[in-house]
């Protein structure tokens, strides 16, 4: 295996990684948390919101991002041979979609969540009601992009 084939193989398991992880929250998560009602939706989705920003999750989403730009930046060399535009294809889908639109769309949001205080349950089922919609379209897009991005790498392993 070349040093590509092995960046390849790790973007592949970071953005599968990902792309699971975002699905999960788009299938079902979100609508079992809503399940409790509005005011612990919030509660319950702050709480995520809280402990999804240690290693492991991070990890996965910014070293894979890393990655990434690492296979972008070999690709404008004209590495991997032959897949040059399945790498590009994939590590801008993974960047635009999943580190963009997670910086720009989604922890916004979470951050106007996470402002409501909690003891004003009124208030944090008013902010869930606003931040539900915006959030899972956006991370619908996550999901998809991510998807793509490792559907990418592994055309681009396997060209």
């Amino acid at each position: 295996m070349t040093l590509v084939d092995i960046l390849l193989f790790i973007a592949i398991l970071g953005t599968g990684i990902v792309a699971g992880a975002f699905f999960a929250f788009s299938t079902f998560v979100t609508q079992g948390i809503d399940r409790a009602g509005a005011t612990e939706a919030a509660r319950a989705m702050r709480g995520i919101n809280v402990t999804a920003v240690r290693a492991p999750f991070m990890i996965a989403i910014f070293g894979t991002a890393l990655i990434a730009v690492v296979l972008l930046v070999m690709a404008f060399t004209g590495q991997p041979a032959g897949a040059t535009w399945w790498v590009i294809a994939g590590a801008a889908l993974y960047l635009v979609g999943v580190v963009f639109v997670t910086g720009g769309a989604n922890v916004p949001r979470n951050n106007r969540l996470a402002a409501v205080p909690e003891t004003d349950a009124a208030a944090l089922a008013d902010a869930w009601q606003a931040f539900r919609p915006g959030w899972l379209a956006w991370n619908h897009v996550r999901t998809l992009t991510s998807t793509a991005a490792c559907l990418a790498f592994v055309l681009a392993l396997v060209a």
